[in-house]
């Protein structure tokens, strides 16, 4: 039985598409059913991306706004501001309060997040399909209303030093943010994405303010949607709460990141060592880390990945041992 899958609404120039299998498969009654599903995309005039995919043999949904900034935007003075702004944007709105935002989300049984990254912070939510415009109505609140109240940013920095103690005291994390920070030493793609006590401490409304005029803006947001969805109506929704908003986010620097080989030892008193070791790798761009992703898997991805086996399986040296491979 043949399959076909499709793109539409793609008015980038000369992008090239190539042709997509979209196959979905699903259980019902004890039958194998073979369902076709479908993914769009718009640009709307002021630059925001937006993706769906439709998924019709569910009855749930999941929205996520994605916004273009992340750790490798900040530098020693700003450190950790990605990561605050994300815990601040669940503090109240021009219209809601904190405690309303997590209300009238679990109201609907839905469950509502985020998560910062190098390159990205995101905001997302799951929910059934009845209640989207509900749904993207409070994260786009969030998103474009949050007022930054002083009294909930100092509350929030006790919040925030609090989690960056928890970090500094769970080694198994921390390793990975000192191997970044040595790799990648001097580049601001090795920052820590928590960020540090003291820059924390001293952040200001109006430092905060101005990172969300520079960095939340269309040119640097996607929303993307998948599940029982109509893409043209969630189009119009993004258009609605979304379609005023202005500005062009500044490029990001573009030095070439060079990898320095070095070590880096922290002495805690703990009863494990924590001991990671890593190099250059690809960018997202590269062909070559579909390559790097099946060596990573054969190395140490799983229970019968060669690092497992011989570290754990046959020498019984460690509980936890792998490998991963993260591109930017």
């Amino acid at each position: 039985m043949p399959f076909t899958g499709q793109i539409a609404n793609l008015p980038e120039q000369g992008l090239h598409i190539p042709p997509i299998l979209s196959i979905s498969l699903g259980i019902l009654k004890g039958q194998l059913m073979a369902v076709q599903s479908s993914i769009n995309k718009t640009i709307l005039p002021n630059g925001i991306k937006v993706l769906s995919e439709r998924v019709p043999y569910v009855d749930s949904v999941s929205v996520g706004v994605w916004v273009s900034a992340g750790a490798r935007d900040e530098d020693a003075r700003s450190m950790g501001m990605s990561h605050f702004v994300e815990h601040m944007l669940f503090k109240g709105t021009k219209r809601r309060g904190a405690r309303d935002i997590a209300d009238e989300m679990d109201s609907l049984g839905g469950n509502l997040n985020a998560f910062t990254d190098k390159e990205f912070t995101c905001y997302y939510a799951k929910f059934l399909a009845e209640h989207l415009p509900k749904a993207v109505d409070i994260i786009s609140d969030m998103v474009l209303n949050s007022v930054f109240d002083p009294r909930e940013i100092k509350r929030e920095k006790n919040v925030v030093i609090e989690e960056i103690k928890r970090h500094q005291d769970t080694p198994e994390d921390m390793v990975h943010d000192l191997l970044a920070q040595l790799l990648w030493k001097g580049h601001p793609i090795g920052n820590s994405v928590i960020g540090s006590s003291s820059v924390i401490g001293g952040l200001t409304r109006e430092q905060i303010v101005d990172y969300v005029n520079r960095f939340y803006t269309p040119s640097a947001m996607l929303v993307s949607a998948a599940g029982n969805i109509d893409h043209v109506a969630l189009v119009d929704m993004i258009v609605e709460q979304f379609g005023e908003l202005q500005g062009q986010k500044s490029s990001r620097e573009a030095s070439p990141v060079e990898v320095c080989p070095g070590t880096e030892l922290l002495e805690k008193p703990t009863e494990q060592v924590h001991f990671c070791l890593g190099t250059a790798g690809y960018s997202q761009d590269a062909r070559e880390k579909y390559s790097l992703a099946v060596i990573d898997s054969v190395l140490g991805g799983g229970m019968s990945s060669r690092l497992f086996q011989e570290i754990r399986e046959n020498r019984g040296l460690a509980y936890a041992i792998g490998s991963y491979s993260a591109s930017y």
